[in-house]
């Protein structure tokens, strides 16, 4: 390993970390589970910058599945991997699910916004109403995503652990956010705002871990080969 592969696994952890959080938390309009008929005329007033900072919200699930696949690279030199490279697939599907919930959200705020601009609060409740069994389904896959990716975010954590080369509190900080996305998720399906706190310190625990693996310019020679 090299030091390019330190400095490309770190800058992919916190590229993600920023995209995820910055680009839901800047949002102009944050849309609820279901949408509302004044989301529309919201999200129209800021369309540009809504659909931008959507983007580049959800280029952050692609970019945190990169940057975990790195992660496992980075210790795929120790018998770890048997554990870490299982772990980084359950995680990716569970991002990838949780990208394609957004995807919903994004396509009918943008679209809803830009064909329900001329049309009556009674056509615009209708479309709303339209969308509600599909909302449902959607809201389904928000919640495979955030379990998978916890899930997978226990074992992961096994995996830093047992790998060596990093401290042992990401691996600790990985494990009680995995066992929290699924304990919150599971324990209040219906009400999908209280995963809100964990979706953010898991975003610090991305900027954390890449940080940690930027400054630790002897990473390599720590792992065991």
């Amino acid at each position: 390993m090299t030091d390019l592969s330190v400095e490309v696994t770190g800058g992919l952890l916190i590229a993600s970390a920023l995209m995820l959080n910055l680009g839901w938390t800047l949002l102009p309009v944050k849309l609820g589970v279901f949408l509302k008929v004044e989301d529309f005329s919201n999200v129209h007033s800021r369309l540009r910058t809504w659909i931008w900072l959507f983007r580049i919200h959800l280029f952050g699930f692609v970019m945190t599945f990169m940057a975990l696949i790195a992660l496992a690279s980075l210790l795929s030199n120790t018998w770890a991997r048997i554990v870490l490279w299982p772990a980084v697939g359950v995680c990716g599907a569970g991002l990838i699910v949780s990208a394609l919930a957004a995807a919903f959200y994004y396509h009918f705020g943008a679209w809803g916004a830009i064909d329900m601009a001329e049309k009556s609060s009674d056509e615009i409740q209708e479309f709303v109403e339209s969308l509600q069994v599909t909302t449902e389904y959607v809201t389904c896959l928000m919640r495979f995503g955030q379990v998978f990716f916890g899930f997978g975010q226990i074992v992961l954590a096994i995996g830093l652990w047992l790998g060596g080369g990093l401290p042992p509190w990401i691996a600790i900080a990985a494990a009680a956010l995995g066992f929290a996305a699924i304990a919150v998720t599971m324990a209040r399906p219906d009400d999908l705002e209280y995963y809100a706190p964990v979706f953010h310190l898991n975003t610090v625990w991305l900027l954390a871990t890449g940080w940690v693996i930027l400054r630790s310019g002897e990473l390599a020679a720590q792992i065991p080969m």
